[in-house]
């Protein structure tokens, strides 16, 4: 899986969140830090190109900012 971060609006994460779990089977959304507005993305490899252009389009209609994360590969038990 690729993760990605997102610092975004406080108001905008569940909006966003629905809108990329609507696009089933390609990423998981979890929220790390509610106070701060940031959210992880995982994605699977396979939809990289994909969701990028998912992302590109919502970034054009929210303020989502991607922000470095620990770990950009992550490995699911």
């Amino acid at each position: 899986m690729v993760r990605k971060w997102f610092k975004l609006k406080t108001s905008d994460i569940k909006l966003v969140q629905f809108i990329l779990e609507g696009y089933e089977g390609l990423v998981t959304v979890s929220t790390i830090d509610p106070k701060d507005a940031i959210i992880q993305v995982l994605i699977i490899p396979e939809f990289l190109e994909d969701v990028e252009g998912i992302l590109d389009y919502l970034k054009g209609r929210f303020m989502i900012k991607e922000i470095p994360s620990d770990n950009h590969r992550v490995i699911l038990c």
